[in-house]
Order: structure tokens, then sequence, then C-alpha cells
């Protein structure tokens, strides 16, 4: 099977916004945001900091399996400051994501503790579980799925493949949670980190946005209605600078810039 992207030496890495206190980038499916346990295995940050020469300290974080907006902060101040603005949950967080089987309301809330069962799993449990509450919205119901964008409220890890899967809905190609053989048939998780609007360290607000990923899109397609497909064929074209931005009123509004600045390496 071929590599969902270039080897990690040539692997191109998009800048979506950079500062004097942080880098926000795009993180592709299959590349961790942090060192593994095999340390040899590459990652983000240490891509990052490799190519730009300088130390990156870790926000928040993105599964190895999800696609999306990633930021790290370049000192400490604004380390402390990012990591507090996620606590307080002053972050909103927008993913898009495509569910097994049709959901039957247009807009729900989720609210359903988490807490971790071993082995990397985690799962629903109302003794042991912490607070966890993701609002979404269905956004198209393609042939035997439902496209969905959810703000997760929380900041539990796997929250939003759990939260589906409790439902009976699990997220398309995840291997941990749903039928293993049929979630196989699928190559990525259709889960990506698609927005992110974080409170800056100098008390401006950053609005950060990138498009659902070619293999991604690509796969939608494959499940939609021909009336559907030309609904929505300009925000799905591929991760290109030049591709539309989904927006949950299903009308691309605005154009990336003309190019996005790649990371040298």
């Amino acid at each position: 099977m071929e590599p969902l992207f270039p080897s990690p030496d040539t692997l191109p890495l998009a800048l979506l916004h950079e500062d004097a206190d942080l880098l926000a980038v795009y993180k592709p499916e299959g590349l961790s945001s942090i060192p593994e346990r095999d340390i040899t295995v590459p990652c983000l940050q240490r891509l990052l900091e490799a190519r730009r020469g300088e130390r990156l300290w870790v926000v928040h974080r993105l599964d190895k399996e999800v696609s999306g907006v990633l930021l790290f902060a370049r000192n400490a101040a604004a380390h402390r400051a990012l990591s507090l603005a996620f606590e307080r949950r002053e972050v909103e967080k927008f993913y898009t994501l495509l569910v097994h089987g049709s959901l039957v309301q247009r807009e729900g809330e989720i609210n359903l503790p988490i807490a971790q069962f071993g082995s990397g799993r985690m799962g629903v449990d109302e003794r042991r579980g912490k607070p966890s509450l993701t609002r979404y919205t269905s956004l198209e119901r393609p042939g035997g799925f439902t496209l969905v964008e959810a703000k997760p409220l929380t900041g539990r890890r796997h929250q939003l493949r759990v939260h589906f899967y409790s439902l009976g809905h699990p997220i398309v190609g995840d291997l941990r949670y749903g039928d293993r053989a049929k979630q196989a048939t699928f190559p990525r998780l259709m889960l990506h980190a698609r927005r992110l609007i974080v409170p800056h360290p100098t008390g401006s607000h950053l609005d950060l946005e990138v498009p659902t990923p070619s293999l991604f899109a690509r796969l939608l397609e494959q499940r939609m209605s021909p009336l559907s497909q030309i609904t929505w064929f300009l925000a799905y074209l591929c991760y290109d600078p030049r591709s539309c931005v989904l927006r949950a009123c299903l009308v691309p509004t605005r154009f990336f810039p003309s190019s996005w600045p790649l990371l040298s390496s």
C-alpha cells in the first residue's frame, strides 16, 4: 500500500500562521504530534524543530490518525498562556467527521463521562469517568453514513471517537472503536480538526482553518449522491491552498490565500 504522505524527510509541512509567540501548522494523518515511545518514529514536533532550528512547546495534541490544525508555542510565556486558555475551555475546536449510520438528530449534545480502560482505549464510565461534553450538527447523510461537524467542549482523550461510538455511530475508519474488520476497509480515520479559534497571548484572537485533505475528500465523494457532490465539490476538492473552506452552512464562503508557505527541509 502506498504511504499516505511522503517520507518524513521530504514531507511538506504547511504553515498556517506564525508570529513571535506561536506556530500553527497542518498535521497530516498518520504522523504523531509528539514523540512516541519509540523515539525513532518521526513526529511533527521534532520535524518542525529540526527544520526550523528552534525549540517548540506542545500546547495540545491530535491523535496520530487525525489530520488538521495544530498549535505549538515558541516561548515559555506563550506556552503558559495558551495552555491556560485550553484548560479554561476558552479555545473553540471544530471537527469534520464521517460516522457509520444515519444520525437521527439534526443537532445534538453528548454529555457522557469518559474514563481510561487500558491499552490506550477509552470508554464511557458513569462511575469513574470525567465529565465530557460534545455538541454536533449533522450536515449530510450520504448513503449509510452521516457527515458531522462536532465541537468538543471538553478535551478528553479520544473524546469524539468514544462519544459517537457510544451512540452506535462509530467514526468511519476507526480501528479502536467499532467493528475492526469493517473499519479496516477504510484507508484512514475520517476525523479532521478543521478549525481552531484561540485567544492569542497578546490579547487578540486567532481563527485558523484548514480544508479537508484529499484522501478524506475522495472517500466522502464516493459516498455522496450526484446532487450532493455538486453542492460540496468545491469545499472538498483536495488538500490544496486554493481549496475552499468547509462551512457548516454547506456554502464555501471564502478562499485561502493563493499559497501557504511551506516549511523547507
